[in-house]
């Protein structure tokens, strides 16, 4: 696989992990960051082994029964699951979480799977600032005079 498929690839599966679109997962500019976090922390060929399980799922028509596969097949997998969650908490607050040690006991462990921030980008990036509708502390301001106003909270919320 070439490093520009397993970008594909990675980003086709960060998108169905978080519900964001590849376009707003590029937007971040953190795609190239997070897929060489995971491949330090996990490996190549145990990257590559995920990427091959989410490749082999039907494309994505929406609704639950998609969801249900992909919880079957990739979360509910003991080798591949943590891997998979560790991924959707890297996209929502920009953190490596170190794999469990029972996953470490049975499938070894990384110099590079210890819990770290990738960097202080991914911080201000992360899918949770989007998600509830709020800017990241001390980093990116919401505009001239918008503390002025109560926080609207969106009606679909």
């Amino acid at each position: 696989m070439t490093g520009d498929e397993r970008t594909a690839r990675f980003l086709d599966l960060s998108a169905r992990l978080t519900g964001f679109t590849a376009f707003e997962l590029q937007g971040t500019g953190q795609v190239g960051p997070y897929l060489d976090t995971v491949a330090a922390a996990t490996g190549q060929d145990v990257l590559d082994e995920l990427l091959a399980a989410h490749q082999r799922l039907p494309a994505r028509q929406g609704g639950s029964a998609d969801d249900a596969l992909l919880r079957r097949e990739i979360l509910a997998d003991a080798k591949l699951g943590p891997i998979a969650r560790n991924i959707i908490k890297l996209w929502y607050i920009g953190t490596w979480y170190e794999l469990p040690s029972a996953w470490r006991e049975l499938f070894g462990t990384r110099e590079q799977d210890f819990t770290h921030v990738v960097s202080p980008a991914a911080y201000t990036e992360g899918l949770l600032w989007p998600t509830i509708g709020a800017n990241p502390n001390g980093a990116k301001a919401p505009g001239y005079g918008s503390w002025a106003q109560p926080p609207r909270i969106p009606a679909d919320v």
